[in-house]
Parts: C-alpha cells; structure tokens; sequence
C-alpha cells in the first residue's frame, strides 16, 4: 500500500505543483519579457507561448490522473481501502474534467477569438464583443485551474491523514 500512497502523493504533487508554477511563475515571466521586448506583439505572442505550454502541460495532468485512478483503485481492491474513496475518485474525475474543458473547449474558443483580431486582444475596445468574450473564457480557465489546485490540496491532505 506504502507505494500506491507514493505513487498518489506524486501524482499530487506533479499535478498541483505544475499548475502553480505555470500560473504564479511561468505566465508572469513569459508576458513580461514579451511585452517588454515589443510592446505592441508581445502579449499576443506570450499569449500564444503560453497556451501551447498549458497545453502541452494537460498531458501530464491527465497522465497524473491516470496515476491517481491507478492507486485508488489498487488501494481499494487490496485493502485496506482508502478513507472516503469515492469521495477522492470524484474529485479525480472533476479535476480530469476541468483540465479537459480547458483543452477542448475554452483552448479552441480563445484561438478562434485571436484568429478573427489583426493584433492583440487586448487593443480591443473595451466593449467589443470578442475582447468580454475572451475575457470570459480566460476567466473560466482561470476558475477551473484553481479549482484543479483546491481539489488536489485536499487530495494530498486526504492521503497525508491516512493512517496506512
């Protein structure tokens, strides 16, 4: 079982921890340089630079969550059974859900957003529809990344509180 919980602290770990180092390091970075090296294409081009990195990051989220599957599942059917492990694979499945909502819903919207602007979204009125469209589906992207960061917090404290 010990190595079932690692496998699951891991997952956690490389899950969680990739979203906030993207989030709180990476996209702040990569706009800075952008922008301060052109002004008028940067953001655009650091937009486009670090969607392609989420992107690619998805894989290892879903290949974290595969892992998750694996250890609850191998936890439960050799006992003994994880605390609330329902509970855990359903948090799993938002998660993965999330992550997959991001890839093939928001992702292709705000593409489409920036294919149909000559330049930066954000040199957008204020009012056009594109720019609060936009707005809104980095908004949920937003929303549905931290909830991704809360509900594997509360995995890893569920398997730090196991007692086997």
């Amino acid at each position: 079982m010990a190595f079932f919980r690692y496998l699951a602290i891991v997952a956690l770990a490389v899950w969680v921890g990739g979203l906030v180092a993207l989030a709180g390091i990476a996209a702040p970075a990569i706009f800075e340089v952008l922008q301060a090296h052109d002004a008028e294409t940067g953001r655009q081009l650091a937009g486009e630079v670090f969607g392609l990195i989420l992107g690619r990051f998805q894989y290892v989220a879903w290949a974290a969550a595969a892992l998750l599957f694996l250890s609850y599942g191998s936890r439960a059917a050799l006992g003994p059974r994880p605390h609330r492990t329902a509970i855990r694979i359903w948090v799993v499945a938002a998660m993965l859900a999330a992550s997959l909502v991001i890839v093939f819903v928001i992702v292709p919207n705000v593409d489409a957003i920036r294919m149909s602007v000559d330049g930066a979204v954000a040199m957008l009125p204020a009012d056009d529809a594109r720019r609060i469209a936009f707005g809104r589906w980095h908004g949920l992207a937003s929303v549905l990344s931290l909830a991704t960061i809360v509900g594997g917090l509360g995995l890893a404290w569920a398997e730090l509180g196991d007692r086997y």
